[in-house]
């Protein structure tokens, strides 16, 4: 079956020709505009028979899909490590609303606090239910190769920058990935303990529904990432000032 995203050319028995606008893959609803219509009709995948252009129906898979990609750029990740980029990191955390979580992804110096940005390097988990591209001109469902041949193609001079060794994060990120993947991911949100001091367990979230809270071992956080919290005290010289 061929991958649907907006954009694509449909075809409905009672309205002919159409083009999708809004796709969500978690509930089987599409919005499409067909001819010159100005208003949008939503349409569910499960029970309104929507074809491709050329006649492929559509059919809406009942198992639940990625609710975010996080688990398809950790194997993206785990894969470029392997190929020399270990200069390339990803990091997730929580939205304020605590419904998404965002991804990003940066070479070079491994500093979790002051990244560089990219454009197409960096997205959140709502864009990605209505539009579960990456946004580097990957389609919907790509491999993992074919997302590192998008991305190498969408920005080579910013994947050039990974290239180089970093052992360390690279042993680590294939750990996490070996106790997490296909269907967990990490959040790299602060938790406390109940001490008040900062916490060195990885959280850890599930990528769909349906399953169960993670139970495996307890992972530690990214070298060099509790140094973002821990500061030595500051000095200061009283004086009196008359």
């Amino acid at each position: 079956m061929k991958p649907i995203a907006p954009g694509t050319v449909i075809f409905h028995r009672f309205r002919g020709y159409g083009v999708l606008t809004a796709v969500n893959l978690l509930t089987g609803w599409v919005s499409a505009r067909f001819g010159d219509e100005q208003r949008c009709l939503d349409l569910n995948l499960s029970s309104d028979e929507v074809q491709h252009a050329d006649g492929e129906p559509i059919l809406f898979r009942l198992a639940a899909p990625d609710r975010m990609p996080h688990a398809r750029l950790m194997d993206m990740v785990r894969k470029l490590h392997s190929a020399g980029y270990q200069r390339l990191y990803l990091h997730s955390w929580p939205k304020e609303s605590g419904l998404h979580w965002r991804w990003h992804l940066f070479t070079g110096c491994r500093n979790w606090f002051q990244r560089p940005w990219r454009e197409g390097w960096y997205g959140s988990g709502a864009d990605y239910i209505f539009n579960p591209v990456m946004g580097w001109g990957d389609l919907p469902g790509a491999t993992t190769d074919e997302l590192i041949d998008a991305l190498s193609r969408f920005d080579p001079e910013g994947l050039a920058q990974a290239l180089g060794e970093d052992e360390e994060h690279t042993l680590w990120f294939r750990r996490v990935c070996k106790a997490l993947l296909p269907g967990y991911m990490y959040s790299l949100e602060k938790r406390l303990n109940p001490d008040g001091s900062f916490s060195d367990v990885l959280p850890v979230y599930p990528v769909r529904q349906g399953l169960p809270p993670y139970d495996g071992p307890s992972l530690p956080c990214p070298p060099g990432w509790n140094k973002r919290y821990h500061t030595d005290p500051v000095v200061r010289d009283y004086f009196c000032c008359f």
